[in-house]
């Protein structure tokens, strides 16, 4: 189903802008991810923490214009606008939402068509093509999102359907499940670290950059090796996909050992990604919303973790 060449309507997620000659600067000291790597042919995974690295949200963020753009669950647009413009109040930026600004279309094997609207797109981590108004960036192989005003929205639809079936937003979660890129969703807003959702492993954490909302916390995790909880990808056989947040529990453990971050009903069944306990994952025996509901069984995920080479970035 979702193996096969298809696009489709990112239409869970907003677009929150930070515009003006000091966008770049302020999100510089609020971000986990650095700024400085950004250009106009590449983009970044990232989180905005709290004081105490808790994520308020995730994002891809790109150049645009006279700022940068985050795309991010919907429903997290809001809060984090007004948690940002807390701090943005002696800064040379201006904060808004542009959700209807822009159109967003998910490609999965769709470089032939991006290749017929002028997008020639590397295959490297987080690539950015342009041409014109049109964005495309490289989200995990063979995955790539199309930016692109909304005035464009229609045209841009026509063109893709000529050349790529159009998919259900189901089937782009399930590549982003199985490419193991997590995702702060309304129902998990400040429930996890950066590190339990391997951000750092997927470029979105910067450990050289200096200071930024919450670094003390998510560097602390990340030098000191105490973090017990990171992002695996999990099956589950059968049953309704979980909501983000659902827990996941352990025989013999009154609390939940984990909870589920993303997911997506799979041909057998759904594939999550959770966030879990090491020791728990070890012991095996994970099952959904209680100690006695469905078995979860555990998958691959198509990268490692590496902190050596994750300090470096």
């Amino acid at each position: 189903m979702a193996d096969s060449a298809f696009f489709t309507a990112l239409s869970h997620e907003g677009v929150l802008a930070v515009r003006g000659s000091d966008a770049s600067k302020f999100l510089q000291g609020q971000l986990t991810c650095n700024l400085n790597y950004l250009n106009e042919n590449q983009a970044s995974l990232g989180a905005r923490c709290t004081q105490k690295g808790r994520m308020q949200s995730s994002f891809r963020i790109l150049l645009q214009g006279d700022g940068c753009l985050l795309a991010m669950a919907r429903e997290l647009i809001e809060a984090q606008l007004a948690d940002l413009k807390k701090y943005a109040v002696f800064s040379k930026s201006k904060l808004t939402d542009e959700s209807a600004e822009w159109v967003r279309f998910g490609l999965e094997h769709g470089d032939g068509a991006l290749v017929s609207l002028g997008l020639d797109l590397p295959h490297g981590e987080h690539a950015v093509a342009r041409n014109e108004a049109l964005i495309a960036v490289r989200v995990s192989a063979d995955r790539a999102e199309l930016w692109a005003p909304a005035a464009q929205a229609d045209n841009l639809h026509t063109r893709l359907a000529a050349q790529l079936r159009e998919g259900s937003l189901n089937d782009w979660l399930l590549g982003q499940v199985r490419a193991g890129i997590g995702q702060v969703m309304a129902q998990t807003r400040e429930m996890f670290i950066p590190q339990m959702l391997n951000l750092q492993a997927v470029g979105g954490v910067s450990f050289k950059k200096g200071c930024y909302t919450g670094q003390e916390i998510v560097a602390r995790m990340q030098y000191l090796g105490k973090l017990k909880r990171r992002l695996y990808r999990v099956q589950l056989a059968s049953g309704e996909l979980p909501e983000p947040g659902t827990g996941i529990f352990a025989p013999g453990v009154n609390s939940a050992v984990g909870e589920v971050a993303l997911g997506a009903i799979a041909d057998q069944g759904a594939e999550l990604l959770a966030v879990l306990q090491a020791d728990a994952v070890e012991k095996g025996q994970l099952h959904l919303g209680t100690a006695e509901g469905p078995a979860l069984t555990l998958l691959s995920l198509p990268y490692g973790l590496d902190r050596d080479r994750e300090i470096q970035q």
